[in-house]
């Protein structure tokens, strides 16, 4: 008996501690659940959420580039895309033979195609082809009854109105990079089928131009699937960058220059705004945007005259006797001559066993500093550079622009050479020869320039002596500003100046000058200009005892370098300009006409000083200088 109450308390006792078991894990588990239910209701709503919505970056439109006046160079175009969805498509092969009927598919755009689909969910848009014709959507839309997967979709894409007409300066935009991935934190770089600026203004102001993305919120289920969008908010646009360029002068360029392998920039001696920068061959920047072929690539990359290349900045030539002007001021400058001291040129110059000749054979006779330039006689400026020496030659030159970046907002530009003994020294671990600075008195030897850094040359000649900078985007300063801020002198005489600029006016408004078959006078307004004629060939002496071969009879590559420069107007000095055409032979029958063709008809539409009306009615409403 006693037994059985024992047996009875212990058993009691057992789902009384089981009870209270029971009651303890009900009871954490309630309160587990009032915390995740109650205390943390707001932090499981938010991670709920974040697997129900995903929030996608949206490509903001891309900001124009615009002439001075107004004129669209660089827009956005609507872009039809088709693209697949494999999961829908069923068999890929099937349809993409079925789209090769309708629009054009290579054996590379397949294997792309089934790459990506491979890599991607199967209810992810693959894209097949972009930057479809208005003809090619059609027909796609019109067969998407039998295209199971297959769907138009529209964004937009880079255009460039004018095609190849400022294809070096606009430049052009491309897909981003693994280098530009890790060069950039832009969230916006990781977008498929974004594409940023590469070259040209496109790559200096890509940021500007790019803008600020907006987002789209779109609700998915558990494997990613798109159900709906929720929430759209747009980008902030990029903005427009308004360049210096006049479009009818790039025009008028391009269409003189034709197919001459040349360069022409012309520059506001003032304000340094570059109203001209033309380049030929060129290249038609839509290409970059639909995507080259590896045909196309080929073509552009090894065309003998490089239409890649912006020969304004990037191409460097010995300056030849447009270099004359930087030996004269260094003579005047240091007193190793003064203007009037005579030199007799009879066609040649001895030095110990060498004999350095002048393009004239029988010589030029006696040559004061004012006729040397205007008949531009080698032997008067070897003797002059010999006086002189080559370290007071160089230092005069950089201090107008030569052998240095300028800094105008463009990539790839190139600094040339302006040597000196030091540069030898350090660079050919040599010293300079006596002989070698007469070869750089007019203009040959190691010396390289560009075609900019010689119109800078011009510019701070025709504005006697002021630094003036180029630039490709207008000044958006008021005149006050402008004026409050003046240009820094390089710290050469105008006395010095004047002497070079009666020289040059000479040189093309002076008869026998070298430029006087193309002087201009446009409505009384005259231009004054040197020219110059750049050796790429050693010539032999056999050859000078039998003569010498004319650049006609050369290979195009063997023929000299043609180049001038100039300012205009000789009164009043506004604009500056240097052609190069490159194997073009003489400057004054290949360079000088054309740059006299140029200047007129800058000085006819006068760009910088055009009316305020006129540019706010060809929509420009910034404040800029009259």
């Amino acid at each position: 008996m006693q037994g059985d109450i024992d047996r009875a308390k212990l058993l009691s006792r057992r789902v009384a501690m089981l009870g209270i078991g029971k009651i303890g894990l009900l009871s954490a588990l309630v309160s587990r659940l009032y915390y995740l239910q109650v205390i943390e209701a707001d932090r499981y709503r938010l991670l709920s959420d974040e697997n129900r919505f995903n929030i996608r970056l949206l490509a903001p439109p891309r900001g124009r580039i615009i002439d001075r006046f107004g004129v669209p160079m660089a827009v956005n175009t609507q872009n039809f895309q088709v693209q697949v969805v494999s999961e829908q498509a069923g068999d890929l092969d099937d349809i993409l033979d079925a789209l090769a009927a309708l629009i054009p598919l290579t054996d590379h755009d397949r294997q792309r195609i089934r790459r990506e689909a491979e890599r991607r969910r199967g209810f992810v848009p693959v894209t097949v082809r972009e930057n479809l014709t208005w003809e090619e959507m059609a027909r796609v839309q019109v067969n998407a009854p039998d295209l199971p997967g297959v769907i138009i979709d529209q964004g937009l894409s880079r255009d460039y109105p004018l095609r190849q007409l400022g294809a070096h300066v606009l430049g052009y935009v491309a897909s981003v990079s693994e280098a530009d991935l890790a060069a950039g934190d832009d969230a916006l770089l990781e977008l498929p089928g974004f594409r940023i600026g590469k070259a040209g203004v496109e790559r200096i102001h890509d940021l500007e131009l790019r803008g600020k993305g907006g987002t789209y919120t779109v609700e998915v289920n558990a494997v990613g699937r798109v159900i709906r969008e929720h929430e759209r908010k747009e980008g902030e646009p990029g903005a427009d960058v308004r360049l210096a360029l006049d479009i009818r002068l790039q025009q008028f360029a391009a269409e003189r220059l034709g197919e001459d392998s040349a360069a022409v920039v012309a520059m506001d001696i003032i304000t340094g705004e570059v109203v001209l920068m033309a380049s030929t061959p060129s290249f038609d920047p839509n290409a970059f945007t639909r995507g080259l072929t590896g045909a196309e690539w080929k073509e552009l990359t090894t065309h003998q005259r490089a239409p890649l290349t912006n020969k304004v900045i990037a191409g460097q030539y010995a300056p030849g006797s447009t270099f004359k002007m930087m030996v004269a001021l260094a003579a005047l400058e240091s007193g190793a001559v003064t203007p009037d001291v005579r030199v007799v040129c009879p066609g040649h110059l001895s030095l110990g066993n060498a004999r350095f000749h002048c393009w004239k054979k029988h010589g030029h006779g006696s040559m004061d500093m004012v006729q040397g330039l205007q008949n531009s006689c080698d032997v008067y400026f070897y003797e002059v550079a010999r006086r002189t020496g080559i370290d007071r030659i160089a230092d005069m030159a950089r201090r107008f622009g030569l052998g240095q970046r300028l800094g105008i907002d463009l990539p790839g530009e190139r600094p040339g050479l302006v040597p000196d003994r030091k540069w030898k020294k350090a660079t050919l671990k040599d010293i300079w020869h006596p002989g070698e600075t007469l070869v750089a008195g007019i203009g040959q030897g190691f010396m390289l320039t560009t075609p900019l850094q010689l119109a800078v040359m011009a510019a701070r000649i025709g504005n006697d002596g002021l630094k003036v900078e180029p630039r490709l985007t207008v000044d958006t300063r008021s005149a006050k500003a402008i004026a409050a801020n003046p240009l820094p002198s390089i710290g050469v005489s105008a006395k010095s100046i004047a002497v070079v600029r009666r020289g040059m006016y000479a040189v093309s408004n002076v008869q026998g000058g070298t430029a006087y078959a193309s002087r201009l006078n446009f409505e009384g307004m005259v231009l004054s200009g040197k020219t110059g004629t750049s050796q790429v060939r050693r010539i032999s002496a056999s050859e000078r005892a039998t003569g010498v071969r004319k650049n006609e009879d050369l290979p195009w590559e063997e023929r000299d370098h043609a180049l001038f420069v100039a300012y205009a107007p000789e009164e009043s000095p506004r604009y500056s300009i240097c052609v190069v055409v490159e194997h073009g032979g003489s400057g004054s029958k290949a360079a000088a006409p054309i740059a006299r063709d140029v200047m007129r008809e800058i000085l006819r539409h006068d760009p910088v000083r055009k009316p305020r009306d006129a540019e706010v009615a060809h929509g420009i409403q910034e404040e800029g200088p009259a």
